[in-house]
């Protein structure tokens, strides 16, 4: 809603493994007798995972996040966040992919606070909620109000490359890419539902199926689906949302396989008017009327009409040659219609007793369809390991964005009217097209018994244009390209530590004029150095990482003049993560960032060289322990309990108008038997009463009110 103002083993481990499951098969059958807690078998570490598949625990190893390739975690150059199953369960991440992220560090989420509607994220200080989201490696392309959302249930994975991902998805946010992972068809049957409810009345239900359609297992298949609705937080706000996700995989031979999938999605809502709030108001108190409450609505509930359908038809087909060659085609189809008519706050003169509005009435109609072909192949040459790949990609992206605007009458909250609706007046109705086709190559070198060499190259054309059916912007149309690349070095200690560097270039392209005309792709270059540790004596994956992100054609506001792409910004900082199993018993997450980011160049403004942009705080932590009873009376019961910092950050880019930091703190309950799973989460436990960020003074959100989840869930 706020958008427009703000990606074979050997035989003897073959053996282990077989000795693995049916020494777990036997514990399962006995303790099924037993009556007792069904625990998921135990894996080898790092045995089986596939780079897209589920993960043991917390600790993933491996990923295609960071090289489109199934790689060790700790043989990319970059840091690499995995978010599984387990993490989202155990948490109670219900929807939201932002609130996934919440205890990743580097990344800053729901900064305005929670909107239904669109997942918010920003990644080492940089925006990524429109350019950093990608569905199976392809990437999602949006705008203003053309952006595709996923529900967390139809994922497996939730996965963060920190840092330009230009080398493999072509135009990406300089900041890093967040990478959806869906669940795919089973090797053994699965069964699994849920439903529950939480403390503002909004309930849901999900089922979730996979089986083989013949027992040669040649043809399997996936259908999930979900759907949840009722009140909001906020007075008068309610939604009614849901989506149906079916797929069959073809897999004739052990070289050959096709997946095939579907998505579609409906949301119908009445919007939160939290997120556009005043400064005044909710970070410090109006002289009039004081504070804003959290819960307080501000539109015209009648008026309002939020609704978004999604269309998504996808497929992945797998084939490897003689000779080692594998090749790999995926491609998706989408189609997005989104109608938002709604009232929110924006109120230029935050010194008196009414609060000043605005209303948007907006229909959307986007097309988009990507197709990425590579090739694959491992190749022994002077002593050294190569692992090759050659690809070409293309996509487009088409939005048809017809606007209506005007000034309802301003609100009182201390005796709030809701009415009448408000007389809009065309503005512009916007068609913009986008068309990319990128060539890129990919050589991973192990070599001297420990060291790693990984190099990228990639050459992007660009067409992008603009037309105006109102005659109210300006039309465009321009051609760009690009040579975008990253080399990386690391070495593999026999201990588990990985120290790496590397340096990496990147473009990302922009839709919308300044007053020069087309708005020129961003460009700049990463540098970062840091060490990844695989401990051989416990179960976990540790990271931390130091690095300097430096963006060119940077949009700023130049007095006098208007909009010109003249400003540079650097971000600086360093992150901790660690991703622990324990035992059995005990998952941890721990994570610390620092990050600053600052204008290095801001023409017409020299003042303004060395500030911060808004929102974007210095510092986040977090910190999540999950312990289950493993044997004994209370075997399946399980506690958990989080605490996440976000610091102090600005309100303005000009650096005097202050929002506060915040610590809060999470918690949560399960209990699971016979395959019955009920567990309990509490966000915000303690109910701090915080605002999360604000995008100039005039747009300001409060972090979630305290949220209870009761889930009950059931593997047949």
């Amino acid at each position: 809603m706020i958008r427009a103002r703000m990606a074979a083993l050997g035989t003897s481990a073959a053996m282990i493994a077989l000795c693995v499951s049916f020494n777990a098969q036997a514990q399962q059958a006995d303790a099924q007798a037993a009556g007792g807690t069904t625990l998921a078998p135990i894996v080898l570490q790092g045995e089986g995972e596939s780079g897209t598949g589920p993960i043991k625990g917390y600790v993933a190893k491996k990923t295609t996040t960071g090289s489109k390739t199934a790689t060790p975690i700790n043989e990319i150059p970059q840091s690499v966040s995995v978010i599984g199953r387990d993490e989202l369960d155990d948490r109670g991440v219900i929807t939201k992919v932002d609130e996934a992220l919440s205890y990743t560090p580097g990344i800053l989420t729901q900064p305005y606070g929670a909107d239904p509607d669109t997942d918010w994220l920003y990644i080492r200080g940089f925006d990524a909620s429109q350019t950093g989201l990608s569905l199976d490696n392809l990437p999602f392309t949006s705008t203003a109000y053309g952006n595709f959302q996923i529900d967390a249930f139809a994922l497996e994975r939730i996965e963060v490359l920190k840092g330009p991902a230009s080398v493999l998805v072509g135009g990406a946010n300089a900041g890093g890419v967040v990478n959806l992972e869906r669940k795919r068809p089973t090797d053994q049957p699965y069964f699994y539902t849920e439903t529950g409810i939480n403390s503002d009345g909004n309930a849901f239900g999900g089922f979730d199926i996979s089986d083989k359609f013949s027992e040669d297992g040649v043809v399997s298949y996936r259908l999930t689906g979900k759907v949840a609705g009722g009140d909001g937080y906020v007075d008068y706000t309610k939604d009614l949302r849901g989506f149906i996700m079916p797929q069959i995989t073809f897999a004739p031979t052990d070289a050959t396989s096709l997946n095939v999938y579907a998505y579609v999605s409906g949301l119908d809502q009445t919007h939160t008017t939290n997120g556009l709030l005043p400064y005044e108001g909710t970070v410090v108190a109006n002289p009039v009327y004081g504070k804003i409450g959290r819960d307080q609505y501000l539109g015209n509930e009648d008026y309002d009409i939020g609704k978004a359908n999604q269309t998504m038809v996808g497929y992945e087909f797998n084939h490897e040659f003689e000779g080692g060659w594998k090749f790999t085609q995926n491609a998706r189809y989408a189609n997005l219609y989104k109608r938002e008519r709604y009232v929110y706050a924006f109120d230029f003169d935050q010194t008196d007793a009414l609060i000043g509005r605005y209303a948007e009435d907006i229909t959307s109609r986007a097309n988009a369809f990507n197709m990425d072909n590579r090739l694959e192949n491992d190749f022994d040459i002077g002593g050294a390991n190569h692992t090759i790949m050659l690809g070409v990609d293309y996509r487009y992206y088409r939005l048809d964005t017809d606007k209506y605007a005007g000034f309802p009458t301003s609100i009182d909250p201390q005796n709030p009217v809701y009415g009448p609706d408000p007389v809009l007046s065309p503005g512009s109705h916007q068609i913009v097209t986008m068309n990319q086709v990128g060539a890129y190559a990919q050589d991973q070198i192990r070599f001297g018994d420990g060291f790693i060499a990984t190099f990228n190259g990639r050459y992007d054309y660009l067409h992008s244009e603009a037309n105006d059916l109102n005659g109210v912007m300006t039309n465009y149309s321009s051609d760009d390209h690009a040579w975008s690349g990253r080399a990386g070095i690391a070495y593999e200690f026999k201990n588990g530590v990985t120290p790496y560097a590397s340096v990496a270039t990147f473009f990302s392209p922009l839709v919308g004029t300044s007053v020069d005309g087309p708005l020129k792709p961003e460009e700049g270059e990463q540098y970062e150095v840091g060490v990844k540790y695989e401990p051989t004596w416990f179960d976990g994956m540790l990271t931390a990482s130091l690095f300097q992100i430096d963006k060119d054609n940077y949009t700023v506001s130049v007095p006098g003049i208007g909009d010109q792409q003249l400003g540079n910004v650097r971000s600086r900082g360093f992150e901790l993560e660690a991703k622990v199993n324990l035992d059995q018993n005990w998952k941890a997450i721990g994570s610390f960032s620092y990050t600053d980011v600052e204008f290095t160049k801001y023409p017409g403004s020299p003042d303004m060289v060395g500030n911060t942009p808004y929102v974007v705080p210095a510092t986040t932590a977090g910190l999540w322990l999950d312990y289950t009873v493993t044997e004994g009376a209370l075997e399946g019961l399980g506690l958990g309990a989080g605490v996440r910092y976000r610091g102090k950050s600005w309100a303005d880019n000009a650096n005097t108008l202050r929002v506060d930091d915040a610590t809060v703190f999470d918690a949560g309950i399960h209990y699971e038997k016979n395959d019955w799973k009920a567990s309990l989460n509490v966000t915000n436990l303690f109910d701090k009463d915080f605002v999360a960020g604000c995008a100039t003074q005039y747009f300001c959100g409060y972090g979630q009110a305290r949220t209870f989840t009761l889930k009950l869930s059931k593997v047949w």
